[in-house]
């Protein structure tokens, strides 16, 4: 079955709402549905709850968010360059819950896989293990981590095909494919559109059953931190 095409990326996420959860994949820069950040940062929609493993940079991807206040709580693993992040966490003007990266992920890959909670070793004698249930196995100590799940999730593919089967190229293949599975609605921006079977099954990542919306959109390559080496002196 063919999922819906999107010609407009504000129509595409035109029914997330006020105090949604919303989770968006990408690893800095790379691997961002950066046209649907943009559109939602124009919708002006307001009170979101924000899963993804950072916040983009000041004046990119969900920088863009942060920076109009439109979102209420971030979980997420890396503070990352942006520096308005840091400003609205000190300032206690933005709620955020710090989770180890492995953490995040599995958390991620529960939530689509309908698994509730589970047990990790992960931060355990860290604050983050204050006031939470731990328990033994094998001599050994771990911590109960819930899994997370959202009303919609935004991830970026490489290329899709008609019924919503999705291929990530390199490392784009970050957070996109657990967020997938983890959304009530997933929105998938690709470069590539293409007719249902001109994708080798062997390489698609996500299965269209996942997917429940399509646009496309051409990738920005953005350097979230530049770095450059001088000549040698003369």
């Amino acid at each position: 079955m063919s999922k819906p095409v999107y010609a407009d990326y504000g129509e595409a996420v035109a029914d997330i709402r006020d105090d949604a959860t919303v989770m968006v994949g990408g690893f800095g820069l790379v691997g961002i549905p950066e046209h649907l950040i943009l559109a939602l940062a124009e919708s002006g929609v307001k009170g979101l709850t924000v899963i993804s493993n950072n916040c983009g940079v000041d004046d990119w991807g969900l920088g863009l968010l942060l920076r109009r206040k439109q979102i209420k709580k971030i979980i997420g693993s890396y503070v990352g360059e942006n520096k308005e992040f840091e400003r609205q966490m000190l300032s206690g003007e933005l709620e955020v819950e710090l989770v180890p990266q492995g953490t995040l992920a599995e958390r991620i890959r529960a939530g689509g896989a309908g698994i509730p909670a589970f047990y990790t070793p992960a931060g355990v004698g860290t604050p983050i293990a204050e006031g939470r249930e731990v328990r033994q196995f094998g001599g050994r100590t771990y911590l109960l981590e819930h899994a997370l799940k959202a009303d919609f999730s935004l991830i970026r593919g490489w290329k899709a095909d008609l019924g919503g089967n999705v291929v990530y190229r390199k490392t784009a293949r970050n957070f996109n494919p657990v967020m997938a599975a983890a959304g009530s609605v997933t929105i998938a921006e690709v470069e590539q559109l293409v007719t249902t079977g001109e994708l080798d099954p062997d390489t698609i990542h996500t299965p269209g059953i996942y997917v429940q919306r399509l646009v496309v959109g051409a990738q920005q390559k953005r350097i979230e931190k530049r770095t450059t080496r001088g000549g040698e002196a003369g």
